[in-house]
């Protein structure tokens, strides 16, 4: 279990199924500050002078990729990437191709998230901190038990905690963006006849334009829903040409004969509704896009130096 699956069930969060699961939200950690000891006197010895020696330099922490500014640690990347590999492992999903891609990306879109949490003025204290991470010791069974489960996947107690935070970060933005979608939207209500070939369809085309019924052929083609396709709004469709298709027709208008992967289709616009209400999964559909397009727009305003080979 990935520490955003154990997020998602421990602390019973209701999350979007996209990019990552997480909690409420984080600021970026605090940078340290300079103290400036200020010599207020002199001491004049006759004494052999002494040597001072010169504090070694802290040898960097090394890091996978660099945002606006903000570090990705290497050791935090390499346990993500040991969790996806061993999650997709047990339950016998398909690698990507490129699976440090896969979690690099997810790490620096977690970045971009939690920071901008942050500039929100959303953050995460070391209160509301520890009560996540009490919650997590109570359901795995005591605080040795949090720490085998981090050790067990790769994670240091600063790593884990840095980890923690972000995710926390990045769900609280998350979501502040999904829930931002408006509850209505411009749809259309559709009905289509969907055929296998082009000349059926050409045929069913032909036949309508002598004023044969839409509806009759309809329910010929399809006597179970009578091709009934429901309210859509923009954006809900995968299929961007019957999308345009159907906002593009006026109540009672048919269209031309449209081809798509599974067949041909004529549509019929039954109504429109410039602030229908949106179904759920129509709603969460337009909630992903909407993350994933702030994503992108955030991404390219942003910063990002991958440091990886």
């Amino acid at each position: 279990m990935s520490l955003r699956q154990l997020l998602a069930t421990i602390l019973g969060i209701c999350l979007l199924p996209i990019l990552f699961s997480a909690c409420n939200a984080t600021s970026p950690v605090p940078t340290g500050t300079v103290a400036v000891v200020e010599i207020t006197s002199t001491t004049v010895s006759t004494s052999e002078p002494t040597v001072t020696p010169v504090p070694p330099t802290a040898t960097p922490v090394p890091l996978a990729a660099v945002v606006n500014g903000e570090g990705i640690r290497l050791d935090e990347y390499q346990a993500e990437l040991a969790q996806f590999q061993a999650s997709t492992t047990i339950t016998g999903t398909k690698l990507a191709t490129d699976t440090n891609t896969v979690v690099l990306n997810e790490l620096v879109d977690q970045t971009l998230l939690a920071q901008a949490a942050a500039e929100d003025g959303y953050s995460v204290d070391d209160t509301l901190l520890q009560s996540r991470i009490s919650a997590l010791e109570s359901q795995l069974g005591g605080a040795q038990a949090l720490k085998d489960w981090q050790s067990a996947h790769g994670y240091t107690e600063d790593t884990f905690t840095l980890a923690l935070k972000r995710s926390i970060g990045a769900a609280w933005m998350r979501d502040h963006i999904a829930t931002a979608v408006p509850e209505t939207a411009d749809e259309v209500h559709v009905q289509q006849i969907l055929l296998p070939t082009k000349a059926q369809a050409d045929e069913v085309y032909a036949s309508l334009q002598t004023g044969k019924d839409f509806q009759q052929a309809a329910s010929k083609y399809d006597p179970l829903t009578n091709g009934d396709l429901g309210w859509f709004p923009r954006g809900y469709l995968n299929d961007p040409t019957i999308e345009d298709t159907a906002f593009s027709l006026q109540p009672g208008q048919y269209s031309q004969v449209i081809q798509t992967v599974v067949g041909y289709h004529i549509l019929y616009l039954l109504e429109r509704d410039p602030q229908h209400p949106l179904q759920p999964d129509a709603r969460r559909v337009l909630q992903v896009t909407s993350v994933q397009d702030w994503l992108s727009e955030r991404r390219k305003q942003s910063d990002i130096q991958i440091l990886l080979p």
